[in-house]
């Protein structure tokens, strides 16, 4: 068993190294032990290429054969964009299979573990699958409710202040702070905010760190406020859409057409737009993971709906001790205690000068949650 973990940690170590790059498939790793030796090993980099128990049995070639193959995730038996992994994972003539955790993917979920065995392979499934569930929680979500797996970014100060009265937040949080936040949104298909950040703060929303991959940007903006030469548009016109209803001005929409934009339109969900539909219509084109990094109104509007899967807070050691500056939160709320907002899992570390609490909601999907 020990022997198990530690090269199941090894594979996981490997899949991590996809992360960012492999949306909307899965990270995963692959190692091949024989005799206490790693004689092959390697990750699934990028969508369309080979999956990793491919790139380490090609990288083991006859070492392969009595080879004990450990994987994070369970085997395909399916055609995608390659072809599926069981049946050369059986042709490689290994001895025994060890897997962290069976694809949650309704088109394989225990197929590649039944196919193995049929064939006459030791498959053992479940080691360390708390671990091998964290890390893939966004696909987890994704490839069963075809939902963006959504993470809650704030950043305010210890008496809960995202902004001063008159709107500023610029910085609230520490430099290493802003560089996390930059590798995140190199890690996730999309970023969110609210017109009210794009009119006040005009970000560009990119991952301004070296090799890092910019995030699609998404707007919310019912009425189609969104300045022509706003950042997020002159940034990449391409990756950014627009999220917004009827009402916005069909002129208007036609001009981010024709930059490259895309304008999607939502029905209305009391004055605002339907963040459930946007959610569903995201997910629709690909996108696994948003994080949102919203103002007050956006935060709350989540919140309210329970459509934050993972919290990430940025605590700065500042105060602002105002009752009437920004808080994080702006929708309805709770009336009582017991109707409180649970979170589980939580963690606390410094990251500079701040401190950042990482956390996830009670409600959110069991698929993902490492727990279950």
């Amino acid at each position: 068993m020990k022997e198990d973990e530690r090269w199941m940690k090894r594979a996981l170590r490997l899949a991590e190294k996809g992360r960012g790059r492999t949306s909307p498939n899965p990270m995963v790793g692959a190692v091949l032990v024989k005799n206490g030796n790693i004689v092959g090993e390697g990750y699934h980099a990028r969508p369309g290429g080979p999956h990793a128990e491919i790139v380490a049995l090609q990288q083991a070639g006859q070492e392969a054969s009595g080879a004990v193959l450990y994987l994070n995730l369970e085997p395909c038996t399916h055609y995608g964009k390659t072809p599926p992994c069981a049946p050369q994972v059986i042709q490689s003539n290994v001895n025994r299979v060890v897997i962290g955790m069976e694809d949650p993917n309704p088109s394989v979920k225990g197929s590649g573990v039944e196919a193995l065995r049929r064939a006459g392979l030791n498959v053992e499934v479940g080691i360390l699958e708390r671990e091998c569930r964290k890390l893939n929680e966004v696909f987890c979500k994704y490839i069963l409710k075809k939902e963006p797996f959504v993470i809650l970014k704030v950043a305010a100060t210890l008496d809960g202040k995202i902004a001063t009265r008159k709107g500023d937040s610029k910085w609230i949080s520490g430099e290493a702070s802003r560089h996390l936040v930059h590798q995140l949104r190199a890690r996730v298909d999309g970023v969110l905010v609210g017109i009210g950040t794009v009119l006040k703060d005009d970000p560009k929303l990119t991952a301004r760190i070296p090799k890092g991959r910019d995030p699609y940007r998404i707007v919310l903006d019912s009425q189609l406020k969104t300045p022509e030469e706003a950042e997020v548009i002159r940034a990449s016109p391409s990756k950014t859409i627009i999220a917004s209803t009827e009402i916005a001005p069909k002129d208007k929409i036609e001009k981010f057409k024709k930059k490259g934009v895309q304008v999607l339109l939502f029905d209305e969900k009391e004055g605002k737009i339907n963040l459930k539909s946007c959610l569903s219509k995201l997910g629709e084109i690909g996108m696994t993971s948003l994080m949102v990094e919203g103002g007050s109104q956006v935060n709350g509007s989540f919140l309210d709906e329970g459509l934050v899967d993972k919290l990430l807070l940025f605590l700065s050691p500042k105060m602002m001790g105002d009752p009437k500056a920004l808080g994080i939160f702006g929708g309805k709320g709770v009336s009582s205690i017991q109707e409180a907002i649970a979170l589980r899992e939580m963690k606390v570390r410094r990251v500079g000068e701040d401190i950042l609490l990482e956390s996830y909601f009670e409600w959110g999907s069991e698929s993902c949650s490492p727990e279950s």
